[in-house]
């Protein structure tokens, strides 16, 4: 799923091309893209962009008479500038959005099609989709203490709750906190002043470094291959591949369609975090370290 830095750049380069251009027509393939009826969505063509705005892990598009298409891309949804009148046959293309200059293309490349697509009017129906999460790149130390610590949850699921902080998801929670050298599954309630203060810094310098990787990446272009799986990343989809700081290899946690990636070098003290599948099969024989895995590897049993 895009996130905070993968969104930041999207609306970098749409900032590049839309301020001023009037939207002559909006394509919808997909009937299920479009959430609302109320402003029609034909409300908004023959109508000039004029703000571009994140919210969350949203792109809002913002036009006269405080009216805005939001678009949320969810896990598969991507953005593609093509020239003028682009077709849109294929599956994958679900809207196209026809400019003088140009046409911004949402595909998405899954089965189930879960991108969102709406259009509110004013402030008020804008501020009902934010999600509320703290906006962490210039927060203080007291802000990001409140948002963390207000319950007690571990530090990936707090971390990649939109409710708490905007814009962080899957990928870029497993990098801050490598980076951090903190465990996914430490309770927020239970961290020290100091652990906070570096998860902050963390979290901060990390988002900041990706946004000027990508940005450098992107270049005057139109962000193209966005995924969460980057080969500059330290751990997040690594599974198996050494730690670039200490060597070791990269452990996980396995739940429902996601996974947690962390070194349990840098993070964990050595020790491993029960991986749900592989937990429940193994049970009492589970490794609690690394020396025990590698040792199980050597004579491996079943799911090893």
């Amino acid at each position: 799923m895009p996130e905070l830095p993968d969104i930041t750049v999207y609306i970098e380069a749409l900032e590049r091309r839309l301020p001023g251009q009037t939207l002559q027509r909006a394509r919808v393939r997909s009937p299920f893209l479009l959430r609302t009826v109320v402003p029609p969505l034909m409300s908004i063509e023959g109508q000039q962009v004029v703000a571009l705005r994140r919210i969350g892990k949203r792109i809002a598009f913002g036009f006269p008479e405080e009216r805005w298409l939001v678009l949320h891309l969810m896990i598969a949804g991507r953005l593609h500038w093509r020239e003028a009148g682009a077709g849109l046959t294929g599956k994958q293309n679900l809207a196209g959005f026809d400019f003088a200059n140009g046409t911004l293309v949402l595909t998405e490349v899954a089965t189930k099609k879960r991108a969102s697509l709406h259009v509110v009017q004013g402030e008020a129906a804008l501020r009902a989709i934010d999600r509320g999460g703290l906006e962490v790149m210039g927060c203080s130390i007291e802000a990001f203490n409140e948002a963390l610590t207000v319950e007690n949850h571990t530090l990936k699921r707090a971390l990649t709750d939109p409710t708490l902080f905007s814009g962080i998801g899957n990928a870029y929670s497993d990098e801050i906190l490598h980076a951090a050298k903190l465990s996914p599954v430490t309770l927020t309630q239970k961290l020290s002043a100091n652990e906070i203060v570096r998860l902050r810094r963390a979290t901060q310098e990390t988002l900041e470094r990706w946004i000027v990787l990508l940005r450098s990446q992107t270049g005057e272009g139109f962000p193209e291959n966005v995924t969460a799986f980057r080969p500059e990343m330290a751990v997040h989809g690594k599974f198996g591949k050494p730690c670039p700081v200490c060597g070791s290899k990269v452990q996980r946690i396995r739940y429902a369609d996601n996974e947690t990636n962390y070194c349990a070098v840098c993070q964990t003290g050595g020790r491993l975090l029960a991986d749900r599948s592989l937990s429940l099969l193994l049970k009492k024989d589970w490794p609690k370290t690394v020396e025990e895995l590698e040792e199980r590897r050597k004579t491996p049993g079943p799911g090893l």
